[in-house]
């Protein structure tokens, strides 16, 4: 791979890595696991101010992870695909296996 194209997709890859980096941003990501969401369902269930919502749907919208559509009078946002999630469930093993290596040493 050119140099080039190398630096840009590490910049994408650091971007993408920065929208997952965040607690709420992940509780949104589960959420939406489960099946298309509104912004208002995403508030009752999760407990999380609507402008807090919207804030963190619009980073995650603007990294490729989710989209959002209209369904009749409201605005569904739903996951992109289901990689993300197995990257996150990825992650979480790996973390539980360095959590677990710890408590042994």
């Amino acid at each position: 791979m050119e140099e080039t194209q190398r630096a840009e997709v590490m910049a994408l890859h650091a971007r993408l890595c920065q929208a997952l980096a965040d607690p709420k941003r992940l509780l949104l990501i589960y959420e939406l696991d489960a099946g298309p969401r509104s912004v208002g369902e995403l508030c009752a269930t999760l407990g999380i101010p609507q402008s807090n919502v919207s804030q963190h749907l619009s980073i995650l919208r603007d990294r490729g992870i989710v989209t959002a559509s209209r369904s009749g009078g409201r605005i569904e946002y739903r996951l992109r695909g289901e990689k993300v999630v197995q990257a996150l469930d990825l992650l979480r093993e790996f973390m539980r296996e360095q959590a677990t290596t710890a408590l042994l040493h």
